[in-house]
């Protein structure tokens, strides 16, 4: 999915896909999405876009344009005032084991270890496995999020950063075909926050893992991203309100293979950066 366009190139905002019948090519496809919570007014409006399967995608915006809610109604946790959610040719209607969700707070039971939180998930998605079975498949995440010798602790005994490893391990062992993550590092310092990202690097190089990640870091939808969707938020004016919506869709034009200690040496990830932080700054309202 790499092009030999040059980074300036690959900065043109691509205009969004407009109405189309499902696609099964695509993992998912995104149709024409709004959100109003007042009548008249909606949150954003029109969204539309494709995710491909293995494809990382970032969304970005400002706080209150909507990001949120479109994770949860790809999630099947909330219904779009319009539009409609496609996966794998068939629409979103609720929530689903193939679609994996991690957000900002870890969401584990407390009077549960590691293991038993993460056996927890497997064996919904695995009714009929063996306690054995079960067992291995826990041990393999558990060791893959470099958890292995706090298996057997409570969420009680473990940092903030540890405790999110086994929300990304929860997720990632129930084999979803798409894996939803709603800032998930944004609580964390900074230096636990880039050994997680390198983590979740990794494993979704391993096992091709379709991401849709909000964020607010720039760099971090830089580091992870294959594309990174720019959103608006709404706004009033003398001519009235115009909603929020996908205001561009930016393809990444560094190597996949870039890793945190040298993206700013990359040729490229400046103008990049520059690019998204200007949208931020200047351009991230609706006209």
């Amino acid at each position: 999915m790499w092009s030999d366009a040059s980074p300036r190139a690959l900065l043109t905002p691509i205009a969004p896909a407009q109405g189309k019948t499902p696609n099964v090519n695509s993992l998912l496809q995104i149709e024409g999405l709004s959100k109003a919570f007042v009548p008249a007014k909606p949150v954003f409006a029109d969204v539309s876009f494709t995710l491909t399967r293995g494809e990382f995608v970032c969304i970005i915006g400002h706080s209150g344009c909507g990001k949120t809610t479109i994770l949860n109604v790809l999630a099947g946790l909330d219904t779009a005032t319009t539009g409609n959610v496609f996966m794998d040719g068939r629409e979103v209607t609720g929530p689903s084991l193939e679609r994996g969700v991690v957000f900002q707070s870890h969401a584990l039971m407390p009077w549960l270890t590691v293991r038993q939180n993460i056996a927890f998930a497997v064996t919904s998605r695995w009714p009929d496995w063996g306690k054995a079975e079960v067992n291995t498949h826990v041990e393999k995440f558990v060791a893959m999020v470099g958890l292995s010798p706090a298996i057997d602790k409570k969420p009680s005994q473990l940092s903030g950063g540890m405790k999110q490893r086994v929300g990304i391990a929860r997720a990632f062992c129930i084999s979803p075909k798409l894996l939803l993550l709603d800032e998930p590092f944004g609580a964390l310092d900074a230096l636990t926050r880039g050994t997680i990202q390198d983590e979740l690097m990794s494993i979704v190089r391993q096992t091709q893992q379709t991401v849709f990640m909000i964020t607010h870091d720039v760099d971090e939808a830089i580091l992870l991203a294959d594309r990174i969707l720019l959103m608006s938020n709404g706004n009033e004016s003398a001519q009235g309100y115009t909603p929020g919506g996908m205001a561009e869709v930016v393809l990444n034009p560094l190597p996949r293979s870039r890793v945190r200690a040298n993206l700013h040496h990359l040729d490229g990830y400046y103008e990049l950066r520059n690019h998204v932080v200007d949208f931020l700054v200047s351009r991230a309202i609706a006209h």
